[in-house]
C-alpha cells in the first residue's frame, strides 16, 4: 500500500484525484508544516507490524480523505496522512491492518476510516425515492455489533448481515470501518463507540459513523 502526506493548507482542503478534475496535489511528505519524523510515522508504524508501505510524494488527498477533512477540520489547519488499503484484503487482514495503525493513536493521531456504511452505486445511479428496507436492516445489524463491542461479529458482517452483498457488492467501502475498529481493539477489547447519526441518502446510502474511544481525548 502507499501513503501520502499533506501539510496544513491554511484555509481549505483541495482535491487531487481525477474524480475532482485533477486539481493539483496537496503538499507532499516533508513539506513545511509536516516535520520529517511525522511524515515517516505511518510508514514506520506499518513496517514494524510486518506490512510493506511506500511513501508517495506526488499524490495528494483523494475525495475519500478531503471530504471528511472538510467537515472535521474546516480551517485545514492540521497535517493529514492518507493511507491506501492493501489489495486482496479479507475481514481478518483488514482488522489486523487497523491494529497495525493503533500505535499512531497513542501519539495523538486521529485515525479516520473513510468509506460508506452501504455502497450500492448501481442502485444509486438507477435512482430511488423511498429508503430501501434492506439498507436500514444492514445498518441496524452493524450498529448492534458495534454497540455490543462484538469485534468477531463485526468482522463477519459481509457474510452474516442481512442483504450484505446488496449493501456492498464489493467490499472496499466497508473495510475502512474495520480498519478504524481494529485500531480501537486493545487488550481490553473493542473500545466503546459513539454513534454519529447519518441517516439514509438517496434511498440506499446509509451514512452512520462511529467514533471509537473517548471523543476529544488526547494522547
Amino acid at each position: 500500500m502507499a501513503y501520502a502526506c499533506a501539510a496544513d493548507q491554511g484555509g481549505r482542503w483541495e482535491p487531487s484525484d481525477e474524480l475532482w478534475n485533477g486539481v493539483s496535489p496537496l503538499a507532499a511528505a516533508g513539506s513545511e508544516g509536516v516535520g520529517a519524523s511525522a511524515a515517516a510515522a505511518p510508514g514506520a508504524t506499518l513496517a514494524a507490524a510486518g506490512w510493506a508501505p511506500q511513501a508517495d510524494e506526488r499524490r495528494g488527498l483523494d475525495h475519500g480523505a478531503w471530504v471528511p477533512l472538510m467537515h472535521l477540520f474546516p480551517q485545514a489547519d492540521v497535517p493529514a496522512f492518507q493511507v491506501s488499503l492493501p489489495s486482496r484484503l479479507d475481514a481478518g487482514r483488514t482488522w489486523a491492518f487497523g491494529q497495525a495503525l493503533a500505535p499512531l493513536a497513542e501519539e495523538g493521531v486521529l485515525i479516520v476510516g473513510s468509506g460508506s456504511l452501504t455502497h450500492n452505486l448501481v442502485e444509486f445511479r438507477a435512482g430511488h425515492g423511498n429508503d430501501d428496507a434492506y439498507v436500514a436492516s444492514f445498518a441496524d445489524w452493524v450498529r448492534e455489533a458495534v454497540e455490543q463491542g462484538d469485534g468477531a461479529r463485526l468482522r463477519r458482517t459481509l457474510d452474516d448481515a442481512p442483504a450484505a452483498r446488496r449493501a456492498h457488492p464489493t467490499p472496499e467501502h466497508f473495510w475502512p470501518l474495520l480498519v478504524a475498529a481494529g485500531a480501537a481493539d486493545t487488550a481490553g477489547g473493542l473500545a466503546p463507540a459513539t454513534v454519529i447519526e447519518g441517516g439514509i441518502a438517496h434511498g440506499m446510502l446509509a451514512r452512520d459513523s462511529y467514533a471509537f474511544g473517548a471523543i476529544g481525548a488526547g494522547p
